[in-house]
């Protein structure tokens, strides 16, 4: 039996335009002698739909689309469409109203329908909101061949690969107790940096444990701040890759299941990522052309400050939507150094992009003079260096405005986490496109990038990086080095390290200490930021959810007496990180 692998990139609420994704695919699988076709996970709604799912006329709509497309299908090619099933049950005995479902489409029928028996409730994953559990093991019989279904978080409970369970139940053992010919996983997976082969893996000790050939079907595309890799694979019983599709690309791969030895033949398998930097690369390039183009935008328009955050950002819109569709503004102020200006006009004549410079220093003098008598006696500080900041955001999103663009923000992870930026200024923006890329990351991308030629100027890679809101600031007046920022940030934000473990490890006490003030501080302005794109597992977006009222994080990793000096680290918009914020 031939079977086709669908890696889809449904828009999410789009069930017309996702049904027509998944006859297409289908037409190419019966093309290719395929007899069953696999599709992601809610294939035809799209994932993670969020609160459209309770709205009825949405599921209603949905129901009608899925009949529709049975009817629509080649009538002997067997299709799994992700989808929603209403729960009858759930006003009399309890439940969540809706099920997350995988249906069997054959013969211009909804044959069968199953139920995803694990339902997560961590990081960006909150589906206990809407779906009841299935409560039993899920197969279907097709041409004499025991076809085990699940559901993504279906895989993720073996006890003998992760030293405990999570869920009660294990569905992949449950479907090799009945003895099932083949397992596949209809997945919505989210990307992280490194999954993929963290998911091999994972399913290589299963497949061996139970000794089933197995088939990982996953999702590609963007949408919101989720970016989806797809890289579906197949193994043998032997836990070998058999198939992979391409990452980060619509594709459709047909692989070989042998009835008589009940394993896959050897298939195509796509080359792996060399980088963790190229991987991650590929990942904001997508997460950048679909958010721009789910949304409606067909250009984008951002700051250009001659600094590496900006440079990054424009070089990875030109590859996600063309060169053509790329505006910089360059807008130096009295403070701004002549390098910044050259290495901005530098990168857009690499690019190929089209810029503009606008100076800001006639508008600064313009709000010196309004806030002047209000300021009177004060000395020229953090206000008026933000103030210069704000002007900048204030001329992007009036070009965005007037040009129907979107605006992209430029923002690192490293300056997200402790507040080095400004709220209404170079905050300002539709995307955060490296907001969960930390800056010594942001640096590695970058020379990856230049492997074969300049991309972004050298000078770019060397100076030291700064704001320029005053004369002579460097990023290393106000914070540690990057090198030591990233790494306590990495231990506190991903390891869930305290400050006392951050200090054995080898890092001075007052500076965790310090930096566990600004990372609690700075959640106001990360709940006010634009969605960014995720590329690790603790992104400061959709599974990000701190208060911003609290005082319990400082407190809980205080490590030591406060005997001790304390320097001031201040943040881009000024805030003291030893002030209370008002």
């Amino acid at each position: 039996m031939k079977i086709a692998i669908a890696q889809l990139n449904p828009k999410i609420g789009d069930l017309t335009g996702n049904a027509q994704q998944i006859l297409q695919a289908a037409q190419q699988a019966v093309a290719g002698g395929a007899r069953l076709l696999l599709t992601p996970e809610l294939s035809l709604c799209g994932y993670p739909p969020r609160d459209l799912l309770l709205n009825p006329s949405f599921v209603a709509t949905m129901g009608t689309t899925l009949k529709k497309l049975a009817r629509d299908l080649p009538p002997n090619l067997a299709v799994l469409v992700g989808t929603v099933e209403e729960n009858l049950k759930a006003n009399t005995t309890g439940g969540k109203g809706l099920f997350n479902s995988i249906a069997l489409l054959l013969g211009g029928q909804v044959k069968q329908v199953f139920h995803k028996r694990l339902l997560p409730t961590y990081d960006v994953f909150d589906e206990y909101r809407y779906f009841e559990p299935g409560l039993q093991a899920n197969y279907f019989t097709l041409d004499d061949l025991h076809i085990g279904v699940t559901v993504c978080e279906d895989l993720w409970n073996d006890e003998e690969f992760w030293g405990k369970r999570t869920y009660a139940v294990n569905p992949i053992a449950d479907l090799a107790i009945l003895g099932v010919d083949l397992i596949v996983n209809l997945s919505a997976s989210p990307y992280t940096v490194g999954k993929q082969q963290f998911r091999e893996l994972m399913l290589k000790h299963s497949a061996v444990r139970f000794q089933q050939a197995m088939i990982y079907a996953n999702q590609i595309g963007g949408n919101d701040d989720l970016i989806f890799d797809g890289c579906s694979f197949a193994l043998s019983r032997q836990g070998e890759i058999i198939s992979r599709a391409r990452g980060f690309e619509a594709d459709l791969v047909i692989v070989e299941f042998d009835e008589k030895q009940r394993d896959f033949k050897l298939g195509t398998v796509a080359p792996a990522y060399q980088s963790e930097d190229e991987e991650i690369w590929s990942a904001l390039v997508l997460g950048v052309r679909d958010y721009a183009h789910k949304c409606g935008f067909a250009k984008v328009v951002l700051g250009l400050s001659g600094g590496i955050d900006s440079s990054l950002v424009a070089a990875i819109a030109v590859a996600a939507l063309g060169k053509e569709n790329v505006f910089g503004v360059l807008m130096p102020s009295p403070y701004s150094s002549e390098h910044s200006i050259s290495d901005a006009l530098a990168l857009g004549e690499n690019l190929g992009i089209k810029t503009t410079v606008l100076p800001i220093a006639e508008p600064m003098q313009c709000f010196d003079r309004s806030l002047a008598e209000l300021f009177a006696g004060t000395e020229f500080g953090i206000a008026e260096e933000n103030l210069q900041s704000r002007i900048r955001g204030n001329l992007l999103m009036a070009i965005a405005n007037k040009f129907g663009y979107l605006l992209l923000s430029t923002g690192n992870k490293s300056e997200m986490a402790v507040g080095y930026c400004t709220l209404y200024g170079d905050m300002n923006g539709g995307l955060a496109v490296i907001a969960d890329v930390p800056k010594t990351r942001v640096y590695s991308i970058c020379h990856w990038l230049n492997r074969q030629g300049e991309i972004i100027p050298q000078n770019v890679l060397t100076k030291a990086p700064s704001a320029e809101l005053k004369p002579g600031q460097v990023d290393q007046d106000s914070l540690p080095p990057y090198e030591v920022l990233d790494d306590i940030l990495e231990r506190l934000i991903h390891k869930h390290q305290s400050a006392a473990e951050i200090v054995t490890a080898g890092h001075d006490a007052v500076i965790v200490d310090r930096v566990i003030q600004m990372l609690a501080r700075a959640e106001f302005k990360r709940r006010q930021a634009p969605p960014g794109l995720k590329i690790t597992d603790r992104a400061f977006g959709t599974g990000w959810r701190m208060p911003i009222a609290s005082s319990w994080v400082a407190l809980k990793n205080a490590s030591q007496a406060k005997t001790n000096p304390t320097p001031t680290l201040v943040g881009k918009d000024g805030k003291d990180a030893n002030a209370q914020i008002k």
